[in-house]
């Protein structure tokens, strides 16, 4: 179990990572290029909110399928719900408390194609 933790600490989250993070995956939507951060997936069983639910507001667009989850405090995303699999959350990894900066900068970053999504195809 990992703790995500929003700024201003208003929200926690647990997490259960299956494995190791080895793999995170960035976004170029626009949407997920102007915030840059790094996300690894996980199950939607595998994270349970602890604290600060209540503060926790959600940004849609577009398709209105993907949940965009941030701290209404402090506006750090937490996690959102993926719209290419929508039984899985995005978990931000800079808001794992347990991993430290210089470890979070060392790990491989894929590129997912947001811009190009299947379901933005007409």
């Amino acid at each position: 179990m990992k703790t995500l933790t929003c700024h201003c600490g208003a929200v926690e989250i647990q997490v259960n990572l299956k494995e190791e993070i080895d793999k995170l995956m960035r976004c170029n939507c626009s949407m997920c290029k102007r915030k840059g951060i790094a996300v690894a997936t996980i199950n939607k069983k595998d994270l349970k909110i602890v604290k600060g639910e209540d503060k926790i507001k959600i940004y849609q667009f577009n398709t209105k399928v993907a949940k965009h989850h941030f701290c209404s405090e402090c506006g750090v995303q937490t996690h959102n719900l993926r719209r290419s699999d929508p039984n899985t959350y995005g978990i931000n990894v800079g808001c794992i408390d347990e991993i430290k900066t210089s470890e979070l900068f060392k790990l491989k970053t894929f590129i997912n194609d947001g811009q190009n999504h299947i379901k933005d195809r007409k």
